[in-house]
């Protein structure tokens, strides 16, 4: 609660900022100017060693909100500026491997196991609340379901959560032994703040976004210097 108090007067001083500055316009009749997206992603880490990269699906996932101010410039309308306060959840699905995320070792410990007991679904989860800052370009500003949006931006984010959770554990055989679900908290290794760069192009109320971790998931030297990578669509609109 306390980071996400902090990122509100983060988010507070960047209107009062914006606010006081006059190369923007007041004039915003007719403009939905994405105040809201929603983002559907599918979720990549990046630079992870082969001994992890063979373990983690293709079907890891993610799910972001937004809620952002637009503040178009007096001198071209069809470029704004846009900040505002969101979250964003990933969630990287492994197989046959646990993560000892609260474990006491220096080294964060990514557990193959082939040959015993394993849970048959089994993710690393993690939710940052994020203040995010976007330039952005309409080619219809007066009529924007009909218009080109492409954006640069990027974010800032504190890590609220990050757990493993294991369901339906199984043997070695694959046989299931029971339905239990596993759930463990710790963000002892991970890197609480978070930067990244992002990206969007589209039309109307659609884009193709992405999002790229600038820094480590992990802090250094607990795991390889893994960036997570977000790829997919944002419905954007209001």
């Amino acid at each position: 609660m306390k980071k996400i108090i902090t990122l509100l007067v983060l988010s507070m001083t960047l209107k009062a900022g914006f606010a006081q500055n006059g190369i923007f316009s007041k004039d915003t009749e007719g403009r939905s100017a994405d105040h809201f997206m929603l983002q559907v992603s599918n979720d990549m880490w990046l630079n992870t060693p082969d001994s992890i990269n063979d373990r983690i699906k293709a079907t890891s996932r993610g799910f972001n909100f937004q809620v952002m101010l637009d503040k178009p410039f007096k001198s071209n309308p069809k470029l704004s500026v846009a900040f505002g306060i969101g979250i964003s959840t990933s969630g990287a699905f492994f197989e046959n491997t646990r993560l000892a995320i609260d474990g006491t070792s220096p080294k964060l410990l990514f557990e193959r196991l082939d040959t015993v007991n394993r849970f048959k679904k089994y993710k690393l989860a993690t939710t940052f609340a994020e203040i995010p800052l976007e330039l952005r370009y309409f080619s219809k500003p007066k009529d924007p379901n009909k218009s080109v949006k492409i954006a640069i931006g990027a974010k800032v984010g504190l890590l609220v959560n990050a757990h493993t959770k294991g369901k339906i554990q199984q043997n070695r055989n694959g046989n299931v032994l029971n339905d239990n679900t596993v759930k463990i908290n710790d963000k002892s290794y991970f890197n609480t703040t978070r930067i990244s760069a992002t990206a969007r192009v589209g039309y109307g109320n659609f884009t193709i976004f992405s999002s790229y971790s600038l820094n480590s998931l992990f802090k250094n030297s607990v795991a390889a210097e893994i960036k997570p990578l977000q790829i997919g669509i944002c419905f954007s609109g209001l």
